[in-house]
């Protein structure tokens, strides 16, 4: 039997996409909006002694499998289709066809992380941020744009351009943490520099921005310089527990909370209290997971159950990434928290948590724009990182937007203060 028919039968129901294999063989509509291709029996391979999203992952990433045409289709019918059925006899069916050759182990693809040491330790994290930011920053202006801001941007309506919709972004978090001439900010994991530019240029304040990444230091200096705001702005290559020069007037957080990891959560938001005065302001911005599924929360079980529940929900375990991609290729060590997880160690710690946003959708309209920009300009981004990289890239943003989209991911604004002896010198009804 030829592979593509065969690789069809894995699925159940009509196929929507179409198949393509290394023996010339074709299943699905022939007018189908994306198709799988697979170049060689090493991809069967690495999917069936690694069922599941990583043998896949790593057949695309070395190149075994390619994905034409639209990659939002191909990925909704991977979500839809669910598990594949690797039965005994279609095990069989696979070695006939492929041989038992292909079926050898391989080394996993040389983009794949593989950290060492403690857990969030701060050479395991500056390894961590450096395998993911310290890729090629020519690479991130040609999928991010020229702002270089790589968070979840703000659209008024979806035709914005993205450009305007991450400066709707930081303008939202200069209202949101009360910015005005002369005040200091602290910028936590702060990028390429974009939250502090706007910042400095916009409203006037001092600020400091403290990253893991060379790349992005190097760029945000340069980028500081280019703007005249180097008498106003300062890049640290530093760790945010290496922080101790406050007070400063508010803190933004945008995109690194990710990082720090359920066991150092506390550790975090203490950190940052002292590093504001009373009434001082944090603006904590992040990729969230959802609460507990409808039915299976700490209301729905007995009693004795709750503080299990609410135990586990705030576990390294239950927090963490829940992809074997996105944890090996993306982001390492990356953790996720519900938003309430979050917003209780914040007060845990002495914060007032004043205003919480979901951002759900603008985050796929970002991620749709960032894919589009890769697509369009794919062969300079191959030339500048090689094609794994690249790969990796482009599936793990795709698959992000469709996680938004379906709401299997949520990014959450919060925002806090540290009240004097009661007052928080909030306004009664804040216009953001």
């Amino acid at each position: 039997m030829a592979l593509a028919p065969l690789l069809a039968d894995l699925v159940n129901g009509q196929l929507p996409i179409g198949i393509e294999a290394y023996d010339g063989s074709r299943a699905g509509p022939e007018d189908a909006e994306a198709t799988l291709v697979v170049a060689s029996p090493e991809a069967v391979g690495r999917v069936v002694l690694r069922p599941g999203e990583l043998g896949v992952a790593r057949a695309y990433v070395a190149g075994e499998i390619d994905l034409e045409g639209d990659v939002f289709a191909l990925l909704e019918f991977a979500a839809d289709a669910g598990h594949l059925r690797f039965d005994a006899p279609m095990l069989a069916k696979l070695v006939r066809e492929t041989g038992l050759q292909a079926l050898r182990p391989r080394p996993a693809p040389a983009e794949e992380a593989r950290l060492r040491g403690g857990l969030h330790t701060r050479a395991r994290d500056r390894a961590a941020v450096t395998h993911h930011y310290d890729v090629s920053n020519r690479f991130y202006r040609l999928v991010l744009g020229e702002s270089m801001t790589y968070s979840c941007a703000v659209f008024t309506d979806v035709e914005e351009s993205l450009e305007d919709a991450q400066a709707n972004k930081y303008e939202l978090i200069s209202r949101k943490l009360g910015l005005a001439p002369g005040m200091r900010l602290l910028d936590v994991g702060c990028g390429w520099g974009g939250m502090l530019l706007h910042a400095a240029r916009t409203h006037g304040v001092r600020g400091v921005g403290v990253t893991l990444s060379h790349q992005q230091e190097e760029l945000a200096t340069k980028r500081i310089a280019e703007a005249g705001l180097t008498d106003r702005i300062e890049i640290r290559l530093q760790d945010y527990r290496d922080v101790y020069d406050g007070p400063f007037d508010a803190i933004s957080s945008i995109g690194m909370f990710e990082h720090v990891g359920r066991a150092r959560m506390l550790e975090y938001f203490g950190r940052l209290y002292d590093l504001l005065p009373p009434g001082g302001r944090l603006l904590n911005h992040a990729i969230s997971r959802p609460g507990e599924p409808p039915g299976s929360g700490p209301w729905a079980r007995t009693r004795a159950n709750v503080r299990r529940v609410a135990a586990a929900a705030g576990s390294r375990t239950r927090s963490k990434i829940h992809s074997d991609f996105i944890q090996r290729y993306v982001f390492p060590d990356g953790e996720l928290h519900e938003v309430g997880i979050v917003v209780s160690m914040l007060q845990e710690v002495g914060f007032e948590v004043r205003h919480v946003e979901s951002l759900r959708e603008h985050y796929a309209l970002t991620l749709r724009r960032w894919v589009a920009n890769l697509e369009a300009r794919w062969d300079e981004a191959v030339a500048e990182v090689g094609p794994g990289r690249a790969r990796v890239w482009r599936l793990y943003m795709a698959a992000s937007a469709l996680g938004f989209e379906r709401n299997d991911l949520h990014v959450d604004q919060v925002l806090a203060v540290r009240p004097d002896r009661g007052r928080s010198d909030m306004p009664l009804r804040p216009a953001f």
